[in-house]
């Protein structure tokens, strides 16, 4: 099954966060920030949204930044994703 968004919409899946910090102390689950860097899996086609065209920059395949409470959360086939309107990506990470 797969997940196809419409709209302005975009699906994404959350990077996992690192467990080790850069001088190698390993962190608790419970101490772990939410992630935010997200890899982009589907994305919608865009369109006039509100009255507004919308145009779609934003491409499968790449890294993006987040806010840590957009979106709805979704589980399929054991995966999670997130969806977000592409309004709610902070930055592009290249």
């Amino acid at each position: 099954m797969t997940i196809k968004p419409v709209a302005d919409r975009v699906v994404l899946k959350m990077v996992e966060a690192e467990e080790t910090t850069k001088s190698g102390i390993i962190l608790a689950a419970a101490s772990q920030e939410k992630p935010e860097i997200a890899e982009v899996v589907a994305v919608g086609p865009g369109g006039v949204i509100d009255g507004n065209e919308v145009t779609m920059y934003i491409k499968e395949g790449q890294k993006v930044i987040v806010g840590k409470y957009v979106g709805t959360e979704v589980k399929l086939d054991g995966a999670e994703y997130i969806i977000v309107k592409q309004a709610d990506i902070l930055a592009i990470v290249e």
